[in-house]
């Protein structure tokens, strides 16, 4: 039989990346944490930590079994909540992580407005935009545009219409004439970002069954998206991004789309999971509320 307080200091160990910081975390002494790991380790009939006087990581097995181990907590907080709170009620700790520029300037809202609604609920929110893993990563469910490479995570769609736009700044319009095709955007300067490890330097775009892809240059380019559409926004130049990211911008004016005759590349934003133990009933209602939320912004979409 496996010990709760087992299963929660080997998250936390794996959290932290140190059995003595997940022993004060949890104000159990270092012999009793190390106890409790050799304890686990032997019910499991498996290793799943190496370690050493200046180094701890998981193994493979420990990796596997880290997003169970999540999910247990996860249920069992969820199961005191139901009986704390009433059948309603949703509490605990939600770990979300989210892509810069969608997580800082829309999700952020959304999560205040979602928070209102349960207001027993904690949210850990973590952003960036290089596709981490997410089995050793601290979160329970991530937010992603495109589809994952990896077969083995579960990908619940909430914008699977959500495409790019190609966008500018009113400024940067009355110094430069807008492009009536996509050819043209090789006299312009383009704002990229990094997909991966790679700069995202060639654009598709779409018109009927015809594609035209051109390669683009510009000044400037960064992993953080967010920091692209700033540039954007403060009329560096022409950035081509998720509608999701820019909706807000272009309602208000401070960006305007351009080749609208065209369709842009398809940017499907998902919640991604290791495994389907995950999908809580906190989750499963973010689930839905994000739906909604990105469904109003795609109502305005210019596709």
């Amino acid at each position: 039989m496996l010990r709760l307080d087992d299963l929660e200091l080997f998250v936390r160990t794996a959290d932290t990346g140190s059995l003595s910081a997940a022993a004060r975390a949890l104000d159990v002494s270092p012999a009793v944490a190390s106890a409790a790991l050799k304890r686990l380790e032997q019910a499991l009939e498996v290793r799943l930590l190496v370690r050493s006087t200046r180094s701890l990581r998981l193994t493979a097995e420990g990796e596997q079994f880290l997003a169970h181990a999540r999910a247990a907590l996860r249920s069992l907080e969820e199961g005191r909540g139901l009986l704390a709170g009433g059948k309603t009620a949703i509490s605990g700790e939600l770990r979300l992580a989210a892509p810069s520029d969608f997580g800082r300037n829309v999700l952020l809202p959304w999560l205040d407005a979602f928070q209102a609604e349960h207001p027993q609920l904690r949210v850990r929110l973590l952003l960036g935009d290089r596709v981490s893993d997410l089995f050793r990563q601290p979160a329970d469910i991530a937010l992603r545009y495109g589809i994952p490479d990896d077969s083995s995570l579960v990908a619940l769609p909430l914008a699977p219409a959500n495409r790019r736009v190609l966008c500018g700044a009113p400024g940067y319009f009355a110094c430069h004439p807008a492009p009536r095709q996509p050819d043209e955007l090789r006299e312009h300067n383009c704002l990229l970002f990094m997909l991966g490890e790679r700069v995202h330097d060639r654009w598709h775009f779409y018109r009927g069954r015809r594609e035209a892809s051109v390669t683009v240059r510009g000044d400037r380019s960064s992993d953080d998206a967010d920091v692209v559409r700033r540039w954007a926004v403060a009329g560096r130049g022409l950035v081509y991004k998720s509608w999701l990211d820019v909706a807000g911008d272009v309602q208000a004016g401070r960006l305007q789309l351009e080749l609208v005759d065209y369709q842009g590349e398809p940017a499907p934003l998902n919640l991604i999971c290791t495994h389907r133990a995950q999908l809580t009933r906190p989750v499963r209602l973010l689930r839905d509320f994000l739906q909604a939320r990105c469904a109003e912004l795609l109502a305005a979409a210019p596709w």
